[in-house]
């Protein structure tokens, strides 16, 4: 029997997929629930599994992009498990490929050059050749054409690169890569919310030292009674934003037209960087959590997403986003906000710097925070208000994050 097998549902928003990388080779033997393929979503990577064991014949290239239900693999389920001597017939005809392709391209770059040099057009782009090299800033006269007569086509113009001035020697290599679809969908939120929303950033540092108490006291033994388990900034930073998110609720909100959408509840996005780029993945109701269950989610999420093995349920939502860039090294930058939320909080690495502390100078470990947030919802006061909040948690950890008893709050 032959099985057709189908792209799966990411999610009910997803209409289409990209066939990431395929795992197995045409005419691999098969088992059921292998590995077959990673296929890029706009909101994960998700490997594709087989759904019966047989011999599989594929129906869809790498980098080709495939509707949700379209068939991209077929499977002989009647085909018998061979005795291991698959691999080297399947390579054979693989290892021929490569001289059909020069021998076919061979004959073309000749007659291409030839009339090149008499044609009238010669080194002329086609319209759409022409919008491509105008938009890269690339006069037509540094492409040589490959179309006919020598015109430059759209492929042509799609190929050029700039010029990058006369070599002096050494290695000068180029590779050219195709986004993958989470990425591609990733710079196009990006750039939405820079053109979309009337983001500000507003701006403050955060004295680290009583947070940094509590942790050298406490880590070993939060680590010893809940498993392994790490006490690490962000829970409480992210007891901090919740807090804050109640007394300012404007930043818990969205825009939806002519209407605010208010929530009463406070769902954290944490952004990671995984093996497939920036990912976004959600803690649920976060203002309910503890600081251990806050610290075991986002190890569950983070591992996920390090693994490959993110869902798209697991990025869908959030009313609120935190992101790190301090764990790279940055002291201070603007992050963009991920719509259709409101609000966004930048953390950054922590720096020992004299600050003036009740008349005299004193070392502390400091971080800039940044807030960015939508005008068009957020007004001065709140997002001002809504940092200082964040401020002041930070600042004063044991008594508006842990109610005056930090052992009771960790779970000791």
């Amino acid at each position: 029997m032959i099985l057709e097998m189908k792209v799966p549902s990411p999610g009910e928003s997803i209409k289409e997929v990209e066939i990431a990388t395929w795992l197995v080779k045409d005419g691999d033997y098969v088992e059921k629930d292998q590995a077959i393929a990673e296929v890029d979503s706009d909101k994960a990577t998700l490997e594709l599994p087989a759904e019966m064991s047989g011999v599989i014949t594929l129906k869809a290239e790498e980098g080709d992009t495939v509707a949700v239900g379209a068939v991209v693999c077929l499977i002989d389920t009647d085909a018998a498990k061979p005795a291991g001597s698959t691999a080297p017939a399947a390579e054979a005809p693989k290892a021929e490929a490569p001289k059909t392709e020069v021998k076919a391209e061979a004959p073309k770059a000749a007659p291409a050059q030839a009339p090149a040099a008499t044609s009238y057009a010669a080194g002329t782009p086609s319209p759409a050749a022409r919008k491509i090299l105008d938009e890269k800033n690339i006069a037509p006269t540094t492409v040589s054409g490959t179309g006919k007569g020598g015109r430059i086509t759209k492929e042509d113009a799609v190929n050029a690169v700039p010029s990058m001035g006369t070599p002096t020697g050494g290695s000068r290599g180029t590779e050219r890569t195709k986004l993958s679809m989470l990425r591609r969908k990733v710079a196009e939120r990006l750039v939405s919310a820079k053109n979309e929303t009337a983001m500000l950033t507003t701006f403050n540092e955060v004295n680290m030292t009583p947070i940094n108490q509590i942790r050298n006291e406490y880590k070993d033994a939060f680590k010893a009674k809940h498993g392994g388990l790490g006490l690490g900034f962000m829970s409480f930073f992210t007891k901090a934003v919740t807090r804050a998110l109640e007394l300012y609720p404007d930043v818990n909100s969205m825009m939806d037209g002519d209407y605010k959408i208010a929530y009463d509840f406070a769902d954290i996005s944490i952004a990671v960087s995984g093996p497939k780029g920036l990912m976004v993945p959600v803690v649920r109701n976060a203002e309910l959590l503890t600081f251990r269950g806050i610290e075991a989610e986002i190890k569950r999420l983070a591992l996920r997403a390090r693994d490959g093995q993110i869902t798209v349920d697991d990025m869908t939502g959030g009313t609120f986003t935190i992101t790190n860039g301090g764990v790279f090294g940055s002291m201070l930058s603007t992050p963009i906000i991920n719509p259709p939320q409101s609000g966004i909080l930048g953390m950054h690495n922590i720096i020992e710097r004299p600050i003036a502390v009740n008349g005299k100078v004193e070392i502390h470990p400091m971080m800039y925070v940044a807030l960015s947030y939508d005008h068009r919802i957020i007004d001065g006061r709140e997002s001002v208000g809504f940092l200082v909040a964040v401020k002041e948690a930070l600042e004063n950890p044991v008594e508006l994050l842990m109610n005056g008893d930090a052992k009771r709050a960790l779970e000791l």
